[in-house]
């Protein structure tokens, strides 16, 4: 049986939605191995002066524990 854990992760970026994506991977995955999959909750974009400033991504990241035996 896998055991399966969730956490919630709110990035930004100025660049892309990958790039906020791709940043939340990398800064929890210094942490935590088996990383699976990642869903978004919400996304918004900042706009500044009629232009997007900035992505704004709340989301979950699921990754396996690794077993004991």
């Amino acid at each position: 049986m896998a055991l399966i854990k969730t956490i919630e992760v709110a990035t930004s970026s100025s660049v892309s939605i990958e790039d906020a994506l791709a940043q939340a991977v990398a800064e929890v995955g210094r942490t935590v191995r088996n990383i699976d999959a990642v869903v978004v909750r919400t996304l918004k974009a900042s706009v500044k002066d009629g232009k997007i400033a900035s992505f704004d991504i709340e989301c979950n990241i699921s990754f396996r524990v690794d077993s004991r035996d």
